[in-house]
């Protein structure tokens, strides 16, 4: 395939290298496994054999669809990332294995990689964070997306007390929540029209409420809903000065949101929170290793297995993922982040 070889390294002469496979997005809604060249291992490297790669179903629809705006295709490359936007491209960053060869000390670990999906690959030991022996690994899958929660409750400058909304109970909104209702004292509201997600922002230690019952005068609102409804509502739940986080992210679509009304006169704060880089309140004490390996230390609530429902086969992956990635409701039902399992589990 064009494009699926374009970062391998070449082995020696003479010496074939190892085959493994992986996911490309070929084509506007087009999935297809490829053979994945591996060279003999460098220096420094890892080779780690999957068990589950989680599916980013914001994120990886954008890249399924083509809806990556030509703006941003440079930021959104993912590491270890081949090809380019928008097709053919290698994507995803939720990958948890098992090293089988590479540094002594990590021979046999479990480990956490922002890696796309591949049955077995190869990376520097430095971009591989162990995964906590009470973190299963398919749990280990939400690292990604637990740093993003982490980063954004960082940004709010929430503190014990508070009361808090998050707009939208996916697997973001389900994280943030979670991590928000740790704070002493806190009181949170997760606000989602879906009311079969009650149990799990209950299990999480947050309140429940429906968009028409959604709490005001909030101290801080997060919005991860990912539309234009949901972002009004979060503005509406916010008090006087409060702060209401953004951390959708809709790709090529324009949002019409409504800064009339009380925006202005309550003096609101709008506050984009995104993974990229590090809060500018943790900035010069913390790096991206510090961050992850906290992230993953944060997944020792068993509530968030919840989250992690459904596992597709990597096999079947090419069929399975349009289901998954549509628009649609149905592509959810078996669970909020579907993860990709690997044959060795």
């Amino acid at each position: 395939m064009a494009g699926s070889s374009g970062n391998i390294m070449a082995a020696p002469s003479g010496e074939k290298p190892r085959l493994a496979r992986a996911l490309w997005y070929t084509g506007p809604r087009v999935v297809e496994l490829a053979e994945a060249p591996l060279p003999p291992l460098a220096m420094g490297e890892a080779r780690v054999r999957t068990l589950f790669s989680g599916i980013s179903r914001g994120t990886e629809r954008l890249v399924f669809e083509g809806a990556v705006g030509r703006s941003e295709w440079a930021r959104m490359r993912c590491p270890m990332q081949e090809g380019d936007f928008p097709f053919p491209v290698k994507y995803g960053y939720c990958a948890v294995g098992l090293v089988e060869e590479g540094p002594a000390d990590l021979l046999g670990r479990t480990v956490f990689c922002l890696h796309p999906h591949q049955d077995v690959f190869q990376a520097p030991a430095y971009r591989l964070e162990l995964v906590p022996a009470q973190v299963p690994p398919r749990r280990a899958t939400l690292a990604a997306n637990m740093e993003t929660a982490l980063n954004a409750v960082w940004d709010s400058g929430a503190g014990p007390g508070d009361r808090m909304v998050v707009v939208g109970a996916g697997v973001v909104g389900l994280l943030v929540a979670s991590l928000a209702a740790r704070l002493p004292g806190a009181a949170v509201t997760l606000v989602e029209a879906a009311d079969g997600r009650q149990p799990l922002a209950e299990a999480l230690g947050a309140r429940f409420a429906a968009p028409d019952a959604a709490p005001t005068e909030a101290d801080v609102v997060f919005h991860a809903s990912g539309s234009a409804a949901g972002l009004n509502t979060a503005i509406a739940c916010a008090g006087l000065e409060a702060t209401v986080i953004e951390m959708s992210w809709y790709g090529d679509r324009p949002v019409e949101i409504g800064l009339g009304g009380a925006f202005h006169s309550r003096r609101l704060k709008l506050v984009s929170s995104q993974v990229g880089q590090v809060s500018p309140s943790r900035r010069p004490r913390w790096d991206y290793a510090r961050r992850m390996a906290t992230a993953l230390s944060l997944l020792d609530q068993p509530a968030l297995d919840g989250l992690v429902a459904e596992e597709v086969a990597f096999d079947e992956a090419p069929r399975e993922m349009p289901r998954i990635l549509g628009s649609s409701a149905a592509g959810i039902a078996h669970g909020l982040a579907p993860v990709i399992r690997y044959s060795q589990v």
